[in-house]
């Protein structure tokens, strides 16, 4: 394993900011660090570079244990989200930087920026200052110089995070392309959902300084841990309901119990893509108004109102939408054809989801 960190945690005084983490990282991953503010990501980032030290627990760097080796020696490269170029230093000098501190021969110095510089895109601008840079390439100079000294591990904290839309997705691709070129291990932070689910091979989800889930893109989307993480990735429709006479109710729905207790509340979970419409009112068992229309390109967002005031949220394809005459305003039947038992109890929540149920006949209760 490349990085791997034992029983981990980190306390600010009285604070907790990392508790309990254990995780590992292969040689030659991507691997993103997911979840909101003050979930803990940065500082275990911070202390895989040696930037902070672990309170308790281990943390090795290729099998060697790590926790008061300084910065300099661990052969880490690490970009922060402002890049931290030298203003007064040139695109080469930035990108030489860690060479030269380390007394490499000029001659393989020029050798190493030059050829960071061609697969950067950057090549010719090897004169210019920072200021001259749009933020997309200084972002890649601040990379370029993490790279040179060629690092065991490349950490990014939030590395996209000052640049507008356009140019994040630019650079998303193209790190995936670089990492898949270089196969450089490398972690970074975001609190972008979509950002790590597009670049990474791994999330690893942190919240209030817990590990909640590591998995694969799908699997963190698909097979969530907690309720937590199935609010965090992506979007979630949560209805709270009552078993009632076998079924779980809430105004005109029902759904399956599976031995729930009479009286009982049930929160259910299911994403919007399972909730299926169609403009043939007779198609599926329930009714509802399309309230809200979100246009998203290729796919829309839509807020359904049932009859109750429910509001729920799926996504359609714009050719489908077309296709069926659809619009704001127009009444549609729906059904919803697979959700999640997020928990069960009328003041407590499980801490595990469970198992996909599906839902095709949900309007009988079967």
């Amino acid at each position: 394993m490349s990085i791997e960190l034992r029983q981990v945690s980190k306390r600010f005084g009285s604070v907790s900011a990392v508790e309990d983490v254990s995780l590992t990282v292969a040689d030659g991953e991507l691997v993103a660090l997911l979840g909101p503010s003050g979930g803990g990501k940065t500082t275990v980032l911070r202390m895989i570079a040696g930037l902070e030290v672990p309170t308790s627990g281990d943390l090795l760097v290729r099998g060697e244990r790590v926790n008061d080796v300084p910065v300099q020696k661990r052969n880490i490269g690490f970009v922060f989200q402002s890049y931290a170029l030298f203003k007064t230093m040139s695109v080469f000098d930035n990108v030489a930087f860690g060479l030269k501190i380390r007394n490499t021969p000029q001659a393989e110095i020029e050798a190493r920026v030059d050829e960071l510089l061609k697969l950067f895109g950057l090549d010719g601008l090897g004169r210019r200052l920072p200021h001259q840079l749009s933020g997309g390439q200084r972002q890649r100079v601040a990379i370029a110089r993490a790279l040179a000294p060629r690092p065991s591990v490349l950490l990014l904290d939030e590395p996209f995070g000052a640049v507008d839309a356009k140019i994040r997705q630019e650079l998303r691709e193209w790190l995936v392309r670089l990492q898949r070129e270089l196969h450089v291990t490398t972690i970074f932070v975001t609190h972008d959902q979509e950002e790590a689910m597009e670049v990474s091979n791994r999330i690893v989800i942190f919240s209030r300084g817990r590990l909640e889930q590591i998995g694969s893109p799908r699997e963190v989307y698909e097979e969530p841990k907690n309720e937590f993480v199935a609010r965090f990735i992506g979007v979630l429709n949560v209805l709270e309901l009552t078993v009632q006479n076998g079924a779980a109710r809430l105004n005109e729905l029902s759904f399956p119990t599976h031995g729930v207790p009479e009286g009982q509340t049930l929160r259910i979970g299911f994403r919007p893509y399972a909730v299926q419409i169609s403009r043939n009112l007779q198609e599926y068992p329930h009714s509802a108004v399309i309230r809200h229309v979100y246009f998203l390109g290729v796919q829309l967002r839509l807020e359904l109102e049932t009859p109750s005031g429910l509001i729920l949220r799926t996504r359609i394809v714009k050719d489908d939408f077309l296709r069926q005459g659809l619009e704001q305003g127009s009444s549609v039947s729906f059904q919803i054809r697979e959700y999640r038992v997020l928990s069960t109890g009328a003041n407590s929540l499980s801490p595990e989801v469970a198992t996909v149920h599906s839902a095709a006949n949900f309007a009988e209760g079967i």
